[in-house]
């Protein structure tokens, strides 16, 4: 195997040229890099060289400086940076570290003019030894440098350590196991039954070990597991791969034999964060052909791979008995490309997405019912709460007070979804006027060829009233299938509104997909975990914007919900304790200068007959740069600004709300994201719609 870039920390002048250090607070800081012997922390020779560590040491004159209040809170970030690398195609990197005590370590991907870095994993989980983990780089067209930032806890003795950084050619998956690291493969534990590595000119435990695929010699190496040990029904031992960390799709090929013994059954899955399983291949046990071949000559294997989420790939045999004989696993590898020109493409799943701003997308509408699904539009007001897109764009209603009828049901039908997948829906739904709500939004899976059948896979239970609440369902169907909303009203007594919005499918668990999309979009924050590296600036008239769920305290004033979920967190100003004119500000972390235009998009609240001004700066060189203002009170509900930037130096973005006339100013903020790429669109401007009836 030929590896394009490998760092192995052999001497202190190697590591310290590639270590640059962060300061995030902008105080003094002193970071200590210690290299070690690394048979210091490995009880056996496995490693040989020198590592790099990072832990944070506090001087006398820092103590002194900071205050004995805050010196202990401060956190420190060692960097560090790679040179740039051209990687015209996909590649593996491959990482040994130890996490001591407390800490973090993150892998990210720097290209040059852009603003943000690309995570590509983390980790907090500490160890008592070195850890191998993998990560896939997608081939680049533009020159990118690896960013590694480790950050040691604050308890004692913590420290980030690096022993290895390993960039070769190829897929994380593919694997010779000619190299000592297994590329990251490993044997899931069992006390009887386990994988071991052959070849290498020695037999570690057992006598007629084939020889390896990849050489046809006994120098080579290969994975093997055999059955004599095996004491109860059923052993089973499992090779597992490194997890995948991007969206795969393609051929998975590997080459195995078995012994001529039928006491074993060998399969091979693919297993989620979750720990759910899907067979991919299993070997056959009925084609007598195929065990005579099995005497010494390797059986090559093809199955198609579809991986829209992280997963592992296990290799797994289960024997009956200690006779169950021998399987051997040799040069796995990796194609783009499916195995059969026959095989289906991966599903796109957005093709039932739709935010209404332009119709109805891909859904449709059941006439037979009698009544339908509006699509209507509220302008910004402080009466009725708009959509939940940009709060003044179109959503779908069913039911109105208005409505002559006294009982109908309404039908929204999405397009077919493939059999055989598990799928992740997510929707906005809001609820107005309903005093009995048990039928009043209802979510089913109506099968493609028996339209007459139909499975309940959601039905309301939120109570909320006046928000917007997201829901995420998971749900597989065997068979090809449709999403029907149905909302349904037996009276008139008994029947107010729902609004429905935002509607979103991708593939997999819904729990799996969250994560994805943390990851996918570095410059976001929702504020459900925290303040995402935003700070506050205590330079101002020292109130604070404060994290918060619900709705504010002062009534009139503020929101009900976050725009997030309506369930969630957001940040907002609270204008009781603070005199007109003061004001709260936010600030983004630094961020570095783009050649090319940069995208703003957050959320807003505004409403109170006393709201004073929301303003968005560019911070640079001192100076505070206006991109962005608004003025009093503007709508009930959640808005969406859009603002489109240049910059081509370090700066920060601030957000700073300014308290109104009286307390009824709260003003918040919500899912900010910073997008190295022009807007695609400027702020949408709704017309006022059909109907303002969704109160």
């Amino acid at each position: 195997m030929v590896f394009a870039h490998r760092y192995l920390f052999e001497n202190c002048s190697a590591a310290a040229a590639r270590l640059t250090v962060d300061h995030p607070f902008g105080i003094r800081q002193r970071l200590s890099l210690f290299l070690f012997p690394s048979s210091l922390l490995m009880p056996t020779a496995c490693w040989k060289g020198h590592f790099v560590a990072v832990d944070a040491v506090m001087t006398d004159d820092q103590d002194d400086e900071m205050g004995v209040d805050v010196s202990p809170q401060r956190e420190m970030t060692g960097v560090l940076l790679s040179p740039a690398l051209e990687q015209g195609e996909w590649s593996c990197l491959r990482l040994v570290y130890q996490i001591t005590g407390s800490g973090s370590l993150e892998v990210l991907q720097r290209t040059e003019g852009k603003s943000f870095d690309k995570p590509l994993w983390s980790s907090q989980t500490p160890s008592d030894s070195w850890v191998i983990s993998n990560m896939d780089l997608q081939n680049n067209t533009e020159p990118y440098k690896v960013v590694i930032e480790g950050k040691p806890g604050q308890s004692p003795g913590s420290s980030v350590a690096i022993f290895e950084i390993h960039i070769s050619p190829g897929y994380c998956l593919e694997c010779d196991f000619e190299e000592s690291h297994l590329c990251g493969y490993s044997n899931q534990w069992n006390a009887n039954v386990n994988w071991y590595v052959g070849g290498g000119g020695t037999q570690l435990l057992h006598n007629n070990v084939p020889n390896d695929h990849t050489y046809n010699n006994k120098t080579g190496h290969l994975m093997y597991v055999d059955s004599i040990y095996a004491k109860t029904f059923k052993e089973v031992a499992k090779l597992v791969s490194p997890m995948t960390t991007v969206p795969m799709s393609g051929c998975l090929s590997f080459q195995y034999q078995r012994s001529e013994e039928r006491g074993n059954l060998f399969s091979v899955f693919t297993r989620d964060p979750l720990g759910q399983y899907q067979e991919l291949w299993r070997a056959g046990t009925e084609n007598q052909s195929d065990w005579s071949r099995t005497l010494g000559e390797w059986i090559p294997v093809q199955v198609d791979l579809k991986a829209p989420y992280s997963v592992q790939v296990v290799f797994e045999v289960a024997f009956n008995s200690p006779r169950g004989g021998r399987v051997a696993v040799d040069d796995i590898s990796f194609s783009p490309e499916f195995c059969s020109t026959d095989t289906e493409p991966t599903f796109d799943p957005s093709i039932a997405n739709c935010d209404f701003e332009s119709g109805l997308c891909r859904y449709t509408q059941d006439q037979v019912t009698g009544s339908s699904w509006r699509r209507v539009s509220v302008k910004p007001n402080i009466f009725r709460n708009g959509d939940h897109t940009t709060g003044a764009g179109s959503f779908l209603l069913a039911h109105s007070r208005l409505s002559p009828r006294s009982g109908y049901v309404s039908r929204l039908i999405g397009p077919t979804l493939p059999g055989n997948m598990k799928y992740c829906l997510r929707f906005y739904f809001s609820l107005r006027g309903f005093n009995q709500t048990d039928r009043a939004l209802t979510v089913y899976l109506q099968q493609e060829q028996q339209s007459s059948r139909q499975e309940k896979i959601w039905t309301q239970g939120e109570k909320s009233r006046g928000i917007w609440i997201a829901t995420d369902v998971t749900f597989q169907t065997s068979q090809p299938a449709k999403v029907v909303f149905v909302s349904t009203c037996r009276s008139f007594w008994d029947c107010g509104s729902v609004a429905l919005d935002d509607i979103s499918m991708s593939l997999g668990d819904c729990e799996l997909t969250a994560g994805s999309l943390l990851l996918s979009l570095p410059g976001h924050c929702d504020f459900e975990a925290g303040l995402c590296g935003y700070t506050q600036d205590k330079l101002s008239d020292g109130a604070d914007w404060e994290w918060r769920r619900g709705p504010t305290p002062t009534s009139y004033t503020g929101p009900r919900g976050d725009h997030t979920s309506g369930l969630g967190y957001y940040l907002y100003m609270e204008a009781s304790p603070m005199l007109p004119g003061q004001s709260v500000r936010l600030l983004s972390r630094p961020l570095r200068g783009s050649r090319g235009p940069q995208c703003l998009r957050f959320y807003y609240h505004m409403y109170g007959s006393g709201t004073g001004q929301l303003s968005v700066h560019l911070g640079k060189d001192g100076e505070d740069v206006l991109l962005w203002q608004r003025s009093g009170e503007q709508s009930i509900a959640w808005l969406r600004a859009t603002v489109e930037y240049r910059c081509d130096s370090q700066h920060q973005i601030v957000f700073e709300a300014t308290r109104g006339s009286s307390v009824r100013s709260d003003i918040a903020i919500d899912d900010i994201v910073l997008e190295g790429r022009p807007c695609p669109e400027m702020e949408i401007r709704a017309t006022v719609g059909t109907s303002n009836e969704i109160e």
